[in-house]
């Protein structure tokens, strides 16, 4: 049968404030960040300050998929709850296994007559956050699963556009996530490289700017570009140890793109953190015509 009641499923890189994904139903599956100390999980006992204290203080964590019983659990919580579908939009593959292993878990959904479609969202944190959001919204207004599945899920993923600028690559490189980010020392000129995604879900490098003013208005002119001519669109930002200047380029995209359907906003998680340290500001559009 055609699922009625559908949930979504994601995980703890989507950086979405957990009352926003709550109201949405929307739910999570935490990465796993090792740590001298033990193993944590992100968004439930570790957070991105947490692992910008490590990383300054000398320390590397490691990162790891959801642990499989976290996802049969996580799953068994959506049933029991009376949803008949899930749909799982995951951390980019070209960063993490965590969409291969929900593509297995839905097919092991499939064989026990449950409905699972698993995505991989080529993106990650703001990116991957505004697809579950829009889904969320599609949901509410009554579209059905197989428009979901087979159209509206995929256009979202192809039509998401995040940016991010970072203070250094220092950690991309230590971490091996270095994917087609270009090496460069700029650190002491204040050259700060601005990253997206490739069409593999590797991040790559596609320029450079000296200071923060001249990152915020790269990022909006980056949207801005990206939003074209295009009518229907969503916005959102987001931030990894830069709360005031997120509300700066938050300011500075809204008067630049005026007539967005949503503006969101969240911050890095611990995950991405990772590899990319504090510093962190990033943008995004989403076409949605």
């Amino acid at each position: 049968m055609t699922p009625k009641k559908i949930a979504l499923l994601t995980d703890s890189s989507a950086d979405l404030r957990w009352e926003t994904a709550e109201e949405n139903n929307i739910f999570f599956v935490p990465l796993r960040i090792l740590c001298r100390d033990g193993e944590y999980l992100d968004g439930v006992d570790i957070r991105g300050t947490d692992v910008y204290q490590r990383l300054h203080a000398g320390e590397l964590p490691q990162t790891s998929l959801p642990r499989v019983e976290d996802f049969a659990a996580k799953l068994h919580e959506i049933f029991e709850k009376g949803y008949d579908g899930v749909i799982a939009v995951m951390l980019s593959s070209g960063l993490s296994g965590t969409y291969n292993l929900a593509r297995l878990v839905a097919e092991e959904c499939k064989e026990q007559g449950r409905a699972m479609a698993a995505f991989d969202s080529l993106s990650g944190s703001l990116g991957l956050g505004m697809t579950v959001l829009q889904l969320a919204e599609d949901i509410k207004k009554g579209m059905g699963w197989e428009e979901l599945t087979q159209h509206r899920a995929p256009q979202l993923i192809a039509n998401t556009y995040p940016f991010f600028t970072l203070d250094t690559l220092e950690y991309l490189q230590k971490g091996g996530r270095i994917g087609k980010v270009t090496a460069m020392a700029g650190t002491m000129l204040q050259i700060k490289p601005i990253l997206t995604f490739a069409e593999d879900g590797q991040l790559q490098s596609i320029a450079k700017v000296r200071g923060h003013q001249q990152v915020m208005k790269k990022l909006a002119e980056l949207v801005q570009n990206r939003k074209g001519a295009h009518r229907r669109f969503n916005l959102a930002v987001a931030n990894g140890g830069s709360p005031e200047e997120m509300e700066k380029l938050r300011e500075q995209v809204a008067s630049l793109l005026p007539g967005w359907e949503h503006f969101w906003d969240g911050e890095i998680d611990g995950t991405l953190s990772v590899y990319i340290g504090d510093g962190v500001l990033g943008a995004a559009v989403q076409v949605l015509d």
